[in-house]
């Protein structure tokens, strides 16, 4: 009885401290509203005495800033984060089966060229193997030799000449298997390039099919940027297009082009990969470094583009910008409504509305009306 009292109470704390909460944020609400309707009745009643204190037939012109509107370039860029990498980037792993690794021949930070052995492997069962074949060939090849010379004089079968010929050749080529093997039985260097990882260690087992690679050597004699960009630009981005590369690490940034841009969309996160080859210079790129892939898919050498924060928004009449014109010799301010294109980098593209040569109103644009009379 007293556990469920307790339960009771609790339950009913919760939900008078959510009714609280609940409250409290409609207090807010209904106060906003009110200090917005305040807001607009003082502005009507200034507005009501400036007209009483000003003398009959003057009016007060109201002091703007004014920027005459050009056609200028404008260019809009997609802009997505991605890394860097060396043009080579290799997994190193056994070519064979593998095997335990015996000693490792290079450190992290090691230049090697391509065919280097890095490490080998324990190879004992396959020499001995080797061994017990070099004396199966030896005594198939006596025999062979013996068989032979009988052969020759018309003694014996074919047949017993056919199976030692055959025991021979097959003694030769498990020889020359195993030999391939043990040649295998060391990992090499498949690039020229530095040696980056060496997840392995002696003792332990390593194989062409184990997910962690034995060593991962880079070659940064040319490096690359790689990005995946979303698949709703999939129709934007292309081969060629330009890009602006901008390494943060290095407070850095080249432009380029895209050199690959993949025709495949990743369908677990819906991107495709973007490349752009970077430049041979002396900068120390190192890999999976940041690098913001600034990547043009519009440009317009002749729009007619302003700051995105001078586009007003009203309810019924849409988007729209002040401008100042003349009219009966009077500065006035005139309403504009306007058809933004795109936007970026704070700028939008205008394409209705405005000509080139009107006067966008800069600063103090947001408590005028239509009408008013002004001076710049």
């Amino acid at each position: 009885m007293i556990s469920n009292m307790k339960r009771f109470f609790f339950l009913a704390g919760i939900i008078l401290f959510l009714v609280a909460c609940s409250s409290k944020e409609g207090d807010k609400k209904a106060k906003l509203l009110e200090l917005k309707k305040e807001h607009d009745k003082l502005s009507q009643e200034i507005v009501k005495l400036e007209k009483e204190l000003t003398p009959a037939n003057t009016v007060i012109a109201t002091k703007v800033n004014v920027s005459t509107l050009t056609k200028n370039l404008f260019e809009h860029y997609i802009e997505v984060q991605g890394r860097i990498d060396g043009n080579e980037n290799i997994a190193v792993s056994p070519r064979n089966q593998g095997g335990v690794v015996t000693r490792i021949l290079v450190h992290e930070g090691d230049a090697v060229t391509k065919g280097q052995v890095l490490a080998e492997l324990d190879a004992e069962v396959l020499k001995q193997q080797l061994k017990d074949l070099q004396n199966r060939l030896a005594f198939a090849t006596d025999i062979f030799n013996r068989q032979k010379i009988l052969w020759e004089q018309k003694i014996g079968s074919e047949v017993q000449y056919l199976k030692a010929k055959n025991d021979m050749e097959s003694a030769q080529n498990g020889i020359a298997t195993l030999e391939d093997q043990i040649k295998m039985s060391v990992i090499t260097s498949p690039i020229d390039g530095t040696v980056e990882d060496i997840p392995i260690k002696v003792g332990q087992m390593s194989s062409s099919a184990s997910p962690i690679p034995a060593f991962r050597v880079v070659n940064f004699s040319k490096a690359k940027a790689l990005a995946d960009v979303g698949e709703a630009y999939s129709s934007k981005v292309k081969t060629g297009d330009q890009v602006k590369v901008f390494m943060p690490d290095l407070n850095q940034e080249v432009e380029q082009r895209v050199t690959f841009a993949s025709k495949y969309i990743n369908p677990v996160n819906r991107t495709f990969l973007v490349e752009v080859a970077l430049p041979v210079s002396n900068l120390i790129y190192r890999a999976n470094m940041i690098a913001v892939l600034k990547i043009k898919d519009y440009s317009n050498p002749n729009a007619l583009s302003i700051p995105q924060h001078y586009i007003q928004t009203s309810r019924d009449e849409g988007q729209f910008v002040f401008v100042a014109v003349e009219e009966n010799g009077k500065k006035i301010v005139q309403k504009r409504t306007v058809i933004p294109f795109i936007s970026f980098n704070g700028l939008t593209e205008i394409v209705g509305g405005l000509n080139e040569g009107d006067k966008i109103i800069t600063a103090g644009y947001k408590d005028l009306y239509q009408g008013q009379v002004i001076d710049f």
